[in-house]
């Protein structure tokens, strides 16, 4: 049986739970060892990356990367859950709403922004996910959570000087934000109900579309024998960490478990700052740091030669 081990973006249908698309893939790849990179929505479509085999000992440092988003946000009409899944709540005339006006507000949201989780998430509060709570007709109190915003450009403006105008926009931010909970924010910045029509993940953990495989493309590959040549190797899907070389005399101590001093390092490293190590050879040993008071590279995770 094929032993799976690397990162497989896959591009997530409209429908599906993140754990359904972990779920079919495990059984495509007959690989239990599987873990995703960061929930989406059943509506939600996109860039779904998975960590197969020894690669989910990854994980966490993918989910950490920025993320990409293409969405829609609809002005004059609010929901419960903050999308167009949701029952609306609220209506308005937005036909009073300026391009500029609203290209201001969305652009005011770059840096570092609070959101209160919506109450259709899988937040718990109590134990309990937020969205079982909504389900069963509960409102409970949200603390709000610090989000950035790194870039946000806008694509198309439709339905401008119309009862319920609609933007398209690009929105690049950390781990945790909610885009829906951007959209309804960026309405009331603008005093007018909003929410969010319509949203697909473009980027994340630096897979982009074209780097993804649809279930159908997953299942052909497995056929045709080919899917290794979609699959990140560990060392390359954790490319955005620094770099530092050891000398080949102390290789065997990073396969002991053995700190590595200083002196055989191609530079003196910093306290607590992860690094992908390498002997002279390039060969990858896997991610080491300093911990704090001491004097030597150590593992946090280890990955030995093959």
């Amino acid at each position: 049986m094929t032993q799976w081990n690397g990162v497989l973006s896959v591009w997530k249908p409209e429908g599906w739970t993140s754990h359904d698309v972990v779920a079919k893939v495990r059984g495509i790849l007959k690989e239990k060892r599987i873990g995703h990179t960061g929930t989406l929505d059943p509506q939600v479509t996109g860039v779904l990356p998975l960590c197969l085999g020894r690669a989910t000992r990854i994980v966490e440092y993918l989910q950490e990367q920025p993320k990409q988003y293409e969405a829609v946000i609809c002005f004059g009409k609010a929901t419960d859950t903050e999308d167009s899944t949701g029952e609306i709540t609220e209506t308005a005339d937005c036909s009073h709403l300026t391009e500029s006006q609203i290209r201001e507000s969305i652009l005011s949201f770059i840096g570092e922004i609070e959101q209160t989780p919506p109450m259709y998430s899988a937040v718990k509060v109590n134990g309990k996910r937020l969205y079982e709570l909504a389900r069963e007709g509960k409102v409970v109190e949200r603390k709000s959570r610090k989000a950035t915003i790194h870039d946000i450009s806008i694509i198309e403006c439709i339905g401008i000087g119309t009862s319920e105008p609609t933007v398209r926009f690009r929105v690049t931010c950390s781990k945790g934000t909610y885009i829906r909970t951007l959209c309804v924010d960026i309405g009331r910045s603008l005093q007018v109900p909003s929410t969010m029509g319509k949203l697909v993940r473009t980027l994340s953990a630096g897979f982009e579309e074209k780097d993804s495989l649809t279930i159908e493309q997953i299942q052909q590959a497995v056929s045709d024998g080919s899917l290794e040549n979609h699959l990140i190797s560990i060392e390359k899907a954790v490319s955005f960490i620094p770099s530092i070389q050891i000398q080949n005399d102390y290789a065997s101590y990073a396969t002991q478990g053995k700190g590595i001093p200083f002196r055989a390092c191609s530079f003196q490293p910093l306290t607590q700052q992860l690094y992908r190590l390498h002997d002279e050879e390039g060969t990858f040993y896997g991610l080491f740091q300093v911990p704090e008071g001491q004097f030597a590279l150590r593992a946090v995770k280890a990955f030995l030669p093959s």
